[in-house]
């Protein structure tokens, strides 16, 4: 009487029977390797939800610059414009389920700008941090010397000259900061003059740079 042949399969070019302890073992790997990917899933799934939903706190200029370099498509961009807009917490949650959605179909370079998006509003650029030094350094002159007046207006004609001047005159008279007290770590109560320079230049140095990038992403 034949012997009823054993039931199994190969796995490089090794006999596998069904029920054997290999076969068990080789089971409950493959097992495990669903469960992981499973479980990975899940939570780039919750990731790109949350992710979604910062997205609602983003600044508008972030907001602008991701749609401008194509980041942010028009679709999510509406879904989060009317999930901002909405006050019901069920519809409110609907729709952020929508945007979650939404974000499971961006691509990886996609989620990555939104992600530098919302670290700089968190921590600011380095090109924000440069610009803030760069105003400082220019209120300095302005108040040190009579000519960088000139120089500025040659470089951000935009500027409206009486208040600017009116401001350094006025800071001039409140009284510069005192060095050694900076030195020492005593930081003297500036007058509004002094805060207000900043302002300005800080504000005309945004503009002329957002000016540049746009430049950059539309050379026309």
């Amino acid at each position: 009487m034949s012997r009823k042949p054993t039931k199994g399969y190969y796995v490089k070019g090794h006999f596998v029977a069904e029920g054997s302890e290999l076969d068990l073992a080789l089971k409950r790997e493959v097992k495990g390797d669903d469960l992981i990917s499973k479980t990975d899933l899940k939570r780039e799934s919750n990731e790109l939800q949350k992710l979604g939903e910062d997205l609602l706190d983003l600044r508008s200029d972030l907001m602008q610059q991701l749609l401008t370099q194509g980041h942010l498509p028009d679709l999510l961009h509406e879904a989060v414009l009317a999930a901002k807009k909405i006050t019901d917490f069920e519809g409110k949650r609907r729709q952020m389920q929508y945007v979650g959605k939404l974000m499971r179909k961006l691509d990886s370079a996609q989620v990555q700008a939104m992600r530098d998006a919302l670290d700089v509003q968190h921590n600011g650029s380095a090109e924000e941090t440069q610009l803030l030094h760069l105003a400082e350094a220019w209120r300095t002159r302005l108040l040190q010397d009579d000519s960088a007046m000139e120089a500025w207006q040659g470089s951000y004609p935009g500027t409206d000259s009486q208040q600017l001047r009116a401001l350094v005159r006025q800071a001039r008279k409140d009284g510069l900061p005192d060095k050694t007290a900076l030195s020492q770590g005593l930081h003297p109560r500036q007058g509004r003059a002094y805060r207000d320079i900043f302002q300005i230049l800080r504000q005309h140095l945004l503009q002329s740079l957002q000016a540049q990038e746009e430049r950059v992403y539309d050379p026309r």
